[in-house]
């Protein structure tokens, strides 16, 4: 089965200050409800680097696997595939678009 959401918040920050939580991995944990332990390779995101992460629910510990599909810099888009627990895997593009010199929206989906 296949579930498509595409969640949009306009967020009072510079598409700059969002853009370096996107593209740098070692703030992923900022934003995201896992624990990165892992990068490979470290660095900035570039397509085919791998970030290993646990996330606890359900009173478990869950195994979290991301992979950085497509970086693109000058549209502030990111796609990752994550693997998540019980099998499900969610294929996301993040994109942030500036309102203005001190808002963006921010687009999961």
């Amino acid at each position: 089965m296949s579930l498509a959401l595409c969640p949009v918040a306009d967020v009072v920050a510079p598409v700059e200050c969002v853009w370096e939580l996107l593209s740098e991995p070692t703030l992923y944990d900022e934003w995201w409800d896992a624990h990165t332990e892992r990068i490979v390779p470290e660095g900035k995101a570039t397509p085919g680097q791998m970030l290993y992460a646990k996330t606890s629910a359900l009173g478990r510990t869950w195994d979290v696997t991301l992979r950085v599909e497509q970086v693109n810099p000058e549209q502030h888009r990111v796609r990752l595939c994550v693997t998540l627990p019980l099998g499900v895997t969610n294929d996301a593009t993040i994109t942030c678009t500036p309102l203005d010199a001190a808002a963006c929206r921010v687009q999961f989906g």
